[in-house]
C-alpha cells in the first residue's frame, strides 16, 4: 500500500484541479491516481456518505476510469449507484434529489487523450475550499487495485433528468418545431432526443460518430461552422443543437445553421425564466447589463465554482430567482421556479438541456425564428479562440509582462483600438479601449491553452480583434524562445 497526501499524488502524476474538476492526460490518470482522488473526496468532503452516484461520458478511457472510481468508493464502504454514460448534470441532479455525492468521469470538451473527474456534494459542485481540503488529505491506495465490474446502468438516473423537463415545460412546448441534433460523440445524443420529442418536437439526427469529437462551445471549429451551414441547406429545421462531450455546455444553431454565442444564449434563457438576479463571469457579453432586463447582475472569475459562489451570495441577499451562466453557454439554476402549477427544481451546476429548451420555447412563444431572438439585445458581438499547447506558466508570464507594461499591453492586445480605458484583472487581463472594443486574455484552467475573448459593436471587428491579438501573441512567444 502507498500512503501520500493527495497533493503529492497530483504533483507526481500531473493530474490536477482546473476550473472544473481534476484533469490530466489519460496516461497519467493511472488507477492509483484516480483511486487517490476519489478516496480524498470521500474522506475530506463527504465523510458521512452512505452511497455514491457514478457516471461517465463516451470517451474511450472513461468506463475504465469509472470502474476504478467505483472500487475506491466501495473500498471506503459506500454503495455505488451507477448511472452509466449520461450527461454530467443528469448525474448531479439525481445525486441532489437523493442527498448523495457524485463522481463523474469526463474531460468535457478537451481532446480524447485527456480526461478528468468531477466531484459533487449532495448540494452541488465542490468548492475551491473543498479542493484545497482534498489536496491536504492523506490517502492510502492498495498495492493491488481491483476495478469494479460496472453493472447495467440504473435507469432511474436517466429518467429523473428526462422528467425534469417534460414535467415543467409540458408535452406541447415544442409542438410543430423541427430540431436537428448534431449527435457526434456527445453523451446527451440519445437523451436529448427523448426530451425534445417528449416536448413535441420532430427530431432529425445528424453526424453521429463513435470517434470522440472535442466540441468546444467557446471555440467552435471551422469545420463545425461549415458543417452547420451545409446541414441547414440540406435539411429544413428550426434549430440545430448539440453539446460538448459531457453535455453541460450547449451549442445552438439557428435555422440557417449559424451558431449562437453561449453568452447570448444565457441572456435569452435567463429572461425566459424571468430571473431576478444573473451571475456570469467577466468574459461574458456586456449585452447582459446593456439590456436592462435584470435587476441585479454579478461578474465573477471564469469557472463554475465562482459563478456558484456568486449565486449563493445573491440567494442569501433575498433574490427569488437566481441564475448563472458562462460564456460557453452552460446554465445554472439557483432557485426553484414555479410556473402554471409546475416546478423546476434548482440545479446549480452547468447544464446544456435547460438553455436549449428555454431558447427554443422562447422563440416559439414569441413567434420568431431563432435568428431573430438576438435582435432585441444591444448589438454587441463577441468572438473567442485559443492558442493550444502553450504551457500555463508561459501564459501567466506573458500576462504578467503585459500587466507591468502599459505600452506593450495596448500594442499586443489591440493597437488600433484607441487608448486603454479600463483594465479588469478579475481573471487574466480584460481591457476596454476608448473605441469600445474589449480584448480579454487568460490561461485556460483546464488545459495548456491561452484563451482570448473579444467584444465589439460589429461581428467582423470582434473576430478580427481576436485573430489579430492571438497572432501577435504567437509572434511574441516565438521571439522569446
Amino acid at each position: 500500500m502507498s500512503t501520500l497526501q493527495l497533493r503529492q499524488w497530483a504533483e507526481q502524476s500531473a493530474v490536477s484541479f482546473g476550473t472544473s474538476g481534476a484533469r490530466g492526460k489519460v496516461v497519467d490518470m493511472t488507477p492509483a491516481v484516480c483511486h487517490a482522488y476519489v478516496a480524498a473526496f470521500i474522506q475530506s468532503v463527504v465523510p458521512h456518505a452512505r452511497a455514491l452516484v457514478l457516471g461517465h461520458d463516451l470517451r474511450p478511457s472513461s468506463p475504465g476510469i469509472a470502474a476504478v472510481c467505483a472500487a475506491a468508493a466501495r473500498d471506503a464502504g459506500l454503495e455505488v449507484v451507477y448511472g452509466g454514460a449520461l450527461p454530467t448534470p443528469a448525474l448531479a441532479l439525481y445525486a441532489a434529489q437523493h442527498g448523495l455525492p457524485a463522481v463523474v468521469v469526463t474531460g468535457s470538451h478537451i481532446p480524447f487523450d485527456r480526461n478528468g473527474i468531477k466531484f459533487y456534494r449532495a448540494d452541488g459542485e465542490i468548492s475551491k475550499a473543498d479542493e484545497a481540503a482534498m489536496l491536504q488529505t492523506s490517502v492510502t491506495v492498495p498495492s493491488r487495485l481491483q476495478p469494479w465490474d460496472l453493472p447495467p446502468p440504473d435507469q432511474q438516473v436517466e429518467q429523473a433528468y428526462v422528467d425534469r423537463y417534460l414535467r415543467f415545460f409540458g408535452p406541447d412546448a415544442l409542438a410543430g418545431k423541427v430540431v436537428a441534433v448534431y449527435e457526434h460523440s456527445s453523451v446527451a445524443r440519445d437523451i436529448a432526443r427523448r426530451i425534445l420529442e417528449g416536448l413535441g418536437a420532430r427530431v432529425v439526427s445528424l453526424g453521429r460518430t463513435d470517434v470522440f469529437v472535442p466540441i468546444d462551445t467557446e471555440a467552435v471549429r471551422p469545420e463545425d461552422v461549415a458543417q452547420a451551414r451545409a446541414w441547414a441547406q440540406a435539411h429544413r429545421f428550426d434549430a440545430l443543437v448539440t453539446t460538448d462531450g459531457d453535455a453541460d455546455r450547449p451549442l445552438i444553431g439557428d435555422e440557417s445553421g449559424e451558431w449562437m454565442r453561449g453568452d447570448l444564449v444565457g441572456v435569452v434563457c435567463a429572461r425566459h425564466l424571468q430571473a431576478s438576479a444573473v451571475v456570469t463571469p467577466v468574459s461574458s457579453n456586456s449585452a447582459l447589463e446593456r439590456s436592462a432586463w435584470f435587476g441585479h447582475t454579478v461578474r465573477t472569475r471564469i469557472g463554475s465554482p465562482y459563478v456558484i459562489e456568486g449565486m449563493q451570495q445573491a440567494i442569501a441577499s433575498g433574490h427569488s430567482c437566481v441564475v448563472g451562466y458562462e460564456a460557453n453557454g452552460g446554465f445554472l439554476l439557483g432557485n426553484a421556479i414555479h410556473r402554471n402549477g409546475r416546478v423546476l427544481q434548482p440545479l446549480p451546476t452547468r447544464d446544456a438541456v435547460l438553455p436549449i429548451v428555454a431558447v427554443l420555447c422562447s422563440a416559439r412563444e414569441q413567434g420568431q425564428a431563432l435568428s431573430a431572438l438576438g435582435t432585441h439585445l444591444p448589438q454587441r458581438f463577441t468572438a473567442s479562440d485559443r492558442i493550444q499547447q502553450i504551457p500555463t506558466s508561459r501564459s501567466q508570464a506573458l500576462i504578467a509582462q503585459l500587466r507591468a507594461d502599459p505600452v506593450a499591453l495596448a500594442q499586443v492586445l489591440a493597437p488600433d483600438a484607441g487608448a486603454v480605458h479600463t483594465v479588469d484583472e478579475t481573471d487574466g487581463l480584460r481591457v476596454q479601449f476608448q473605441s469600445g472594443d474589449i480584448v480579454h486574455v487568460r490561461p485556460s484552467g483546464n488545459a495548456p491553452e491561452l484563451r482570448c475573448y473579444t467584444e465589439s459593436s460589429q461581428l467582423a471587428r470582434a473576430q478580427q480583434l481576436c485573430a489579430a491579438c492571438l497572432g501577435r501573441i504567437l509572434e511574441r512567444v516565438a521571439q522569446d524562445r
